[in-house]
């Protein structure tokens, strides 16, 4: 077993595509064991080291933590089936963890056919994609993670199933004291798309948001925090009021349906995130 494992959830309906991922990896200086997560359809299996086939859709995190149980590695990259990475990454982060003890993870820079990084996978409210350093989360499917942190704050949060599981995370390892940073000269290519492409994203995103705040804020923020989210929901879906009526219905769920444990930041958590340019109310 290498040192160092990438974990692939795949829905077995992007077969070239998959087929590139893993490509993308074998070619790097450095060897990975390749674990493929089969949330459905028929992947060709061949192409991993390490097949984990639980018979049925685990979703994302629940997949995550699947993967990165079916392998010992130190460190564990999580990549999309529909992404590739672009020249040389495993080395350099490797190299990077190394440097740091205390690196929890590593965010990689997507960038699309075009090389353009979306806003939103930045996690700073000022951040540009070219400019490299402390986090305060992760795009969930180019990440590299320390195993040891990973295990030290339980891993992913298997109820979200899809939507903010790796910003709980990562609001996790900060507050356990773990150092996230991002590399934008580490890439990751990824086509362009939209969030809300998926059927059940507002409710989703809204109930995963109530989930957020109850587990990792302190009372007065997570109530901001909701209610700012509802605020700029609103905002930018004026002339979607299916959207809205979605993310109200999300929000009840969530406070339904809560998911515990509750175990809020502390106040230097708080301010470091906001040092790093991402107050946890927004």
């Amino acid at each position: 077993m290498t040192d160092i494992s990438v974990v692939i959830l795949t829905m077995g309906n992007r077969p070239t595509e998959l087929e590139a991922a893993v490509a993308a990896v074998r070619a790097q200086q450095v060897e990975a064991t390749v674990v493929l997560v089969v949330n459905g359809g028929e992947p060709n299996r061949a192409l991993a080291d390490v097949v984990v086939d639980p018979g049925t859709n685990l979703g994302i995190p629940a997949g995550r933590n699947a993967g990165a149980a079916a392998t010992p590695s130190d460190l564990i990259a999580f990549l999309d089936d529909d992404g590739a990475l672009v020249d040389e990454v495993l080395q350099p982060a490797m190299a990077a963890f190394a440097e740091n003890p205390g690196l929890g993870a590593l965010a990689l820079r997507i960038v699309d056919e075009e090389g353009v990084t979306a806003r939103r996978h930045l996690s700073g409210l000022r951040k540009r994609p070219e400019q490299s350093g402390p986090a305060t989360s992760f795009p969930g499917g180019a990440v590299l993670v320390r195993r040891s942190a990973f295990a030290a704050v339980g891993g992913l949060c298997d109820s979200y199933f899809y939507g903010l599981e790796e910003t709980d995370l990562a609001w996790r390892l900060i507050d356990a004291g773990w150092d996230i940073n991002y590399r934008a000269d580490l890439r990751f290519s990824h086509p362009r798309s939209l969030p809300s492409r998926h059927d059940e994203f507002f409710h989703h995103t809204a109930r995963n948001r109530v989930w957020l705040a109850h587990r990792t804020l302190p009372a007065p923020l997570a109530a901001l925090y909701v209610v700012n989210w509802t605020l700029i929901t609103v905002a930018r879906n004026v002339r979607n009021p299916r959207g809205i009526v979605q993310h109200v219905r999300g929000t009840i769920d969530g406070f339904q349906n809560l998911v515990g444990p509750r175990t809020p930041m502390s106040s230097a958590t708080v301010r470091e995130l906001t040092r790093r340019g991402r107050p946890p109310v927004v």
